[in-house]
């Protein structure tokens, strides 16, 4: 059994949508792609480094996918970042692409869900799912995900597509690490718990 663990960028009100910059995914009209640039430091760069190493292959919906595909294959180098994207599994969760040129990657069909679960039941490292906001969001759904690592940038945009979606389950995250970078973003990692718990607030509180 290997764990799935997301790592995604989000702002302070949740959103996750095209933070790299311009014509990365402008869809229902969003207008603030490439929120993340100007917040980057040398401190995010090694924990993507530290982050990548350990992932065996990648879990990527459609999106992601073609964002990597035209953008990776022009940056090879020694760094585990494009080490691992450029040359690990990648498998593809769509409905609507019919075929893929990436020749490290591998097309999903079928239930997704199922898949997912049987990719996760074989022996090995972990299976990463970088971006892909819809892909996440069945996989939430789905109870599938083991480990969050969120990069929380300091601004909110009030539109776009947000890490949690209608279809999230409760649940409940225990925060394993936390370290802010010189920017003033947040380097977290969560680890699936379990059950949300319910409390009341008594006098104690008061």
């Amino acid at each position: 059994m290997r764990p799935l663990v997301v790592t995604t960028f989000v702002t302070m009100d949740g959103v996750m949508q095209a933070p790299g910059g311009a014509g990365e995914d402008p869809s229902g009209g969003f207008g603030y792609e490439g929120w993340l640039p100007p917040h980057f430091d040398e401190g995010m760069g090694e924990q993507m480094n530290e982050w990548f190493a350990g992932a065996q292959d990648f879990l990527l919906g459609r999106t992601t996918y073609e964002i990597f595909h035209a953008s990776w294959p022009q940056m090879i180098s020694d760094d585990p970042v494009s080490q691992g994207i450029n040359f690990k599994k990648k498998y593809v969760a769509s409905r609507t692409l019919t075929s893929i040129e990436w020749e490290t990657a591998e097309l999903l069909s079928g239930d997704v869900a199922a898949t997912v679960r049987a990719l996760k039941a074989e022996d090995g490292g972990e299976l990463q799912v970088h971006g892909s906001a819809g892909l996440i969001q069945t996989l939430l759904a789905e109870d599938l995900v083991d480990e969050l690592r969120l990069m929380v940038f300091p601004v909110t945009l009030g539109q776009g597509k947000r890490l949690f979606g209608e279809g999230t389950i409760p649940r409940t995250w225990r925060l394993t690490s936390s370290r802010a970078s010189s920017t003033g973003v947040l380097m977290t990692t969560f680890q699936r718990v379990g059950e949300v718990e319910l409390g009341s607030v008594g006098p104690e509180y008061n």
